[in-house]
C-alpha cells in the first residue's frame, strides 16, 4: 500500500499548522487545496494547489485525488462523506473523525441547521476555536497518521 497522504480543505481550516507538525513528524507530503488565499510553502513537503472559483472546485479536486488509505482534514460534511466513499481517513477541525456511522447524521444535522438558517430561526453564528480543540485535533491527527502509516506497511 502506498504512503498515506494528506489532504487539506484550506480556505478555512484554522489547524494548518498543526497539520504541517505532524506531517513533519511523520514524513508525510501535506497538501493544501484552495479557491484563494494560500501562501506557497518552501518545504518541499507541504504543496499548494489553488483552485479555480467555484462551489465545489477544492471538493472535487481533493475527491478526484484522494485514495483508500489517504487523511482528509475538513469542517465540510459533504465533502467528508464523499472521501469516506473512497476509504479515507476524514478528521474535522475540532479533531472530530467523520466515520461512515457518523456521516449521515452530521449531513442530516448540516441539513437542518442550513434550514433553520433560512428560515430565520438560527442566526448560524459560529463558536470562536478554542484552544482545547486544537488539542484535541493534534492529538486525535497524530493518532490517525499513525494508523494510516502502520496500514500501509
Amino acid at each position: 500500500m502506498p504512503v498515506p497522504q494528506i489532504y487539506v480543505d484550506a480556505d478555512a481550516c484554522p489547524v494548518k499548522d498543526e497539520v504541517v507538525r505532524v506531517a513533519e513528524r511523520h514524513g508525510l507530503v501535506v497538501t493544501f487545496v484552495a479557491n484563494f488565499g494560500l501562501r506557497p510553502s518552501r518545504d518541499p513537503m507541504v504543496r499548494s494547489v489553488m483552485v479555480p472559483q467555484g462551489a465545489d472546485a477544492a471538493d472535487d479536486w481533493i475527491v478526484e485525488q484522494v485514495d483508500a488509505g489517504d487523511l482528509v482534514v475538513t469542517s465540510d460534511i459533504p465533502l467528508a462523506g464523499r472521501a469516506l466513499k473512497k476509504g479515507a481517513t476524514v478528521i474535522g477541525p475540532t479533531g472530530k473523525p467523520f466515520t461512515e456511522q457518523s456521516i449521515g447524521m452530521a449531513l442530516a444535522m448540516r441539513d437542518l441547521n442550513q434550514h433553520l438558517r433560512e428560515t430565520g430561526e438560527s442566526k448560524g453564528y459560529n463558536a470562536g476555536f478554542t484552544s482545547r480543540e486544537r488539542s484535541a485535533f493534534l492529538q486525535v491527527f497524530d493518532a490517525a497518521v499513525q494508523r494510516a502509516k502502520h496500514k500501509a506497511g
